[in-house]
C-alpha cells in the first residue's frame, strides 16, 4: 500500500527505513489514522520522520504524490483575483452539514479537476459568491476560498479547514533543512560549536559562582557569602583562507554572508582571515582585493601560525589543472610560482593539526562540475565538505577531533 509515497520520499530524500514503513501499515490497520488522509498525514509524518530536518521533504514528497500539482496562482488571471478580494463571503457551517456535502461531493482526479478549473476560467465572466459551482467565496464550489469543498483548490483566501495536503503544501518547515543553503545565522551558529574553553587556571577571578555562594552561605549559617572564579575562556584560533574571484563570483552571496557570520564572530581566541585566487601559491592576501601591497609570503605566515590554529579553507576548487601541478601555472602574474599549487596545499595541511576545506559547489556535483578535476585532487589533499548546515555541522566535528 503507497508504494509510491515510500519511493517519493526516499526519493526527497527522507530516509525512511523499512522496519518504519511496516510500522505505518500496522498504525493504519489500527484506523491510527481516523480513515482520513489528515489523520494519515500526521501519522505517517510521526512514524517516518525521525529528524525535524526532514519534515519539509516529508511535507515535498506527501503534496507531490497526493495532489501532483504545483500552485494555480500563476493560472488565474487579474479579474479573478479581484473577484475574490471585493465582497468575500465567509460561509459556516456544522459537523452535520458537512458530513452531508463530503457523501455528496463528485470525485475527480486531479488532472479532471484542473482541466474544470481551466474551463470555469475561459467561461466565468463574473464574480459568485456563496455557490456550488462557479469560481467565488462562501459557497461549497471547488474553486475559490472561504467556503467548503474537501476536494476542490483554494484560490486566495486562507484556508479554513486545513486539508492534509493544503498542509503539507504550505512547507512550513522549509527553514529546518540542513541541506538549505545558509544564511548569516547558520554560520554564526556552526562558528560558536567551533570552540574550546580553556580551563580556570589563569587569569583573575571575576566570574560570579552561584554553587559555590550557595555552599559558603550555607556553611556561615545563612550569612550571604560572595563567591567569584576565574572565568574560563575560548581558547580556540581560527585561521580562515577565502578564495576569491573568478568562479567564486558564483557564490558570492554565499560567502558575503560568511564574511558577515565572521565579522560579528567574537567567540574566538584568535581569527585570521586570509586570501587567495583559485589556489594558495607563495603570497597569501590580507584583503580580498588581491593586491601585492596587501600581501605576504606564505612561508613567513606558517612562521607565525602555531601548528594549533584550525585552518579553514573556503573555495571551489575549480581551477585549470596547470595552477594546481605545473610549477608557473599561476594565472596571478603576482606569483613566483616556484612550486606547484598542490606542493602549497600539502604544505599547509602538514603545518596545522587542523584543517579542512569548504566547498560552495554542492556535493552531488563534484564528479560532474567544471573543474571537478582539480577538485578532486583538493580533497585528497585536505578534508572537504560541502558548505551547507550539514557538512560545516561534520567539518567543525572532525576539526575539533583530537590528534
Amino acid at each position: 500500500m503507497f508504494e509510491g509515497l515510500f519511493a517519493t520520499l526516499r526519493n526527497e530524500g527522507v530516509p525512511v527505513a523499512l522496519d518504519e514503513w511496516l510500522m505505518l501499515h500496522e498504525a493504519l490497520d489500527r484506523d491510527l489514522h481516523e480513515s482520513s488522509l489528515a489523520g494519515f498525514y500526521l501519522v505517517a509524518r510521526s512514524v517516518l520522520v525521525k529528524d525535524e530536518a526532514h519534515y519539509d521533504g516529508f511535507d515535498v514528497a506527501f503534496a507531490r504524490y497526493f495532489s501532483g500539482i504545483e500552485p494555480t496562482a500563476d493560472a488565474v488571471d487579474d479579474r479573478v483575483w479581484k473577484w475574490l478580494e471585493d465582497n468575500p463571503r465567509m460561509l459556516e457551517l456544522t459537523e452535520e452539514q458537512r458530513a452531508r456535502l463530503d457523501a455528496m461531493r463528485e470525485t475527480l482526479e486531479m488532472d479532471e479537476l484542473l482541466q474544470k478549473l481551466k474551463e470555469k476560467l475561459e467561461n466565468q465572466d463574473e464574480e459568485h459568491h456563496g455557490g456550488s459551482e462557479h469560481i467565488g467565496t462562501g459557497g461549497t464550489s471547488a474553486f475559490g476560498h472561504s467556503g467548503y469543498h474537501p476536494g476542490g483548490v483554494r484560490i486566495g483566501g486562507e484556508g479554513r479547514w486545513r486539508s492534509a495536503v493544503q498542509t503539507a503544501g504550505e512547507r512550513r518547515w522549509r527553514e529546518m533543512r540542513t541541506d538549505a543553503e545558509l544564511g548569516v545565522r547558520d554560520f554564526g551558529v556552526a562558528l560558536r560549536r567551533l570552540r574550546h574553553l580553556s580551563t580556570r587556571l589563569d587569569g583573575p577571578a571575576t566570574e560570579f559562582d552561584i554553587d559555590d555562594t550557595i555552599r559558603q552561605t550555607a556553611n556561615h549559617a545563612g550569612q550571604l557569602r560572595l563567591a567569584f572564579r576565574r572565568p574560563r575562556r575560548n581558547s580556540i584560533r581560527v585561521l580562515l583562507m577565502l578564495d576569491v574571484g573568478g568562479s567564486m563570483d558564483d557564490h558570492v552571496l554565499l560567502v558575503d554572508r560568511l564574511f558577515s557570520a565572521v565579522d560579528q564572530a567574537g567567540h574566538f581566541r584568535d581569527l585570521q582571515v586570509r586570501y587567495f585566487h583559485n589556489c594558495v601559491y607563495d603570497r597569501v592576501y590580507s584583503t580580498s582585493e588581491i593586491r601585492a601591497s596587501r600581501s605576504e609570503s606564505t612561508p613567513h605566515l606558517l612562521a607565525q601560525m602555531d601548528p594549533e590554529y584550525k585552518l579553514v579553507m573556503v573555495g571551489d576548487a575549480c581551477m585549470a589543472p596547470t595552477e594546481l601541478l605545473v610549477p608557473g601555472g599561476a594565472i596571478d602574474y603576482q606569483h613566483m610560482n616556484e612550486e606547484p599549487g598542490a606542493q602549497w596545499l600539502e604544505r599547509l595541511e602538514d603545518h596545522f593539526s587542523h584543517a579542512a576545506w569548504l566547498n560552495p559547489v554542492p556535493k552531488g556535483w563534484w564528479e560532474g562540475v567544471h573543474g571537478a578535476y582539480t577538485l578532486s585532487i583538493v580533497r585528497k589533499i585536505i578534508p572537504m565538505f560541502e558548505l551547507s548546515v550539514d557538512g560545516l555541522d561534520r567539518a567543525v566535528r572532525h576539526l575539533m577531533v583530537r590528534r
